[in-house]
């Protein structure tokens, strides 16, 4: 579990996490919460933070399990 902690705190897979959760936090955002971004409704910021916090876990396990695998140390 260690190994995977290390493996998704490294920097390129932060910065990678970090951009696809930028991109797809976006559209997500766009999604579900367009009306209120074009209205003057006001913002749900918790669901804001989570179409952005979402896919930065996965990206950042999915990176992590990956590199384990390739390594041969999972888990």
């Amino acid at each position: 579990m260690l190994d995977l902690i290390k493996l998704a705190c490294r920097p390129r897979t932060l910065r990678t996490s970090a951009l696809i959760a930028l991109v797809v936090g976006s559209l997500l955002n766009l999604i579900n919460q367009g009306d209120r971004l074009l209205s003057d409704m006001p913002l749900d910021w918790g669901r804001m933070l989570l179409n952005f916090l979402v896919p930065f876990c996965v990206a950042s396990i999915s990176a992590a399990l990956n590199a384990s695998a390739r390594k041969g140390t999972r888990g």
